[in-house]
């Protein structure tokens, strides 16, 4: 379970995130959902410990990242794709995982099978990978420790219609195992396909909440967010 609480982030007196709340239960899906810049990554980087909220709070299971007793177990984590080491293999990526984590070398073959990275493909440096083939190394860098919780920015960014298809069918199976997934993307109709709830986002603060049916009642789904997303940039001009 996730649940931020009246999280607040200030960076040099501009205001990232204003007061997010919301929760993510086990066992679901939800689409974190706003345009570039609303805010998406900061929260989730306030979540993970990366940076400190300058009020409210982010917990995971229960508990703040930085109080977990084993994170790489309890939660998976992709915030960017691109940060994998260029000079490495996909293999030897997921085994240095796999190591700091105390697994067997067996789960990185289970993992690059999960994620449809060939034999071929891991045995290739990641500088030489499609953002695509980044994106599910990164997805399967998050699942090496068969987490939780799973937070994934943006994780459909290059992957082609057979990827995101893929990449639906692997979130819902977790999903329906237990597992809690907030998902960011700033695409609506990419959110809209595998989510069970959607949070939209707007300049640093939570527009709109609900099940994909409830948010697509009235003016629909796609209507409402380019209303309430324009209205956010009207306010804060």
């Amino acid at each position: 379970m996730i649940e931020f609480s009246h999280v607040s982030k200030v960076y040099k007196g501009v205001k990232a995130l204003d007061e997010v709340s919301f929760t993510v239960g086990p066992g679901s899906i939800t689409g974190f959902l706003g345009p570039n810049g609303a805010g998406k990554s900061t929260a989730m980087r306030v979540l993970v410990g990366l940076c400190r909220a300058t009020s409210g709070s982010a917990t995971v299971l229960g508990r703040p990242y930085a109080e977990l007793d084993r994170p790489g177990f309890q939660v998976g984590t992709l915030l960017d794709a691109a940060a994998q080491h260029p000079g490495r293999t996909g293999r030897e990526i997921l085994t240095l995982g796999a190591m700091t984590l105390g697994l067997p070398r067996s789960r990185v073959d289970e993992v690059l099978d999960l994620v449809g990275l060939s034999g071929k493909e891991s045995r290739r440096t990641v500088g030489g990978y499609s953002l695509g083939m980044r994106q599910r190394l990164g997805i399967g860098h998050a699942l090496l420790g068969r987490p939780a919780v799973l937070v994934l920015d943006e994780p459909a960014n290059g992957l082609d219609p057979q990827g995101v298809q893929w990449m639906r069918g692997l979130l819902r199976g977790l999903s329906d195992a237990g597992c809690s997934v907030l998902l960011s993307s700033h695409l609506l109709h990419e959110v809209e396909r595998v989510a069970d709830r959607i949070v939209m986002i707007g300049r640093g603060r939570v527009l709109a909440q609900g099940t994909v049916e409830e948010l697509s009642r009235g003016r629909g789904l796609e209507r409402t967010f380019l209303d309430l997303t324009a209205h956010a940039d009207r306010s804060a001009a």
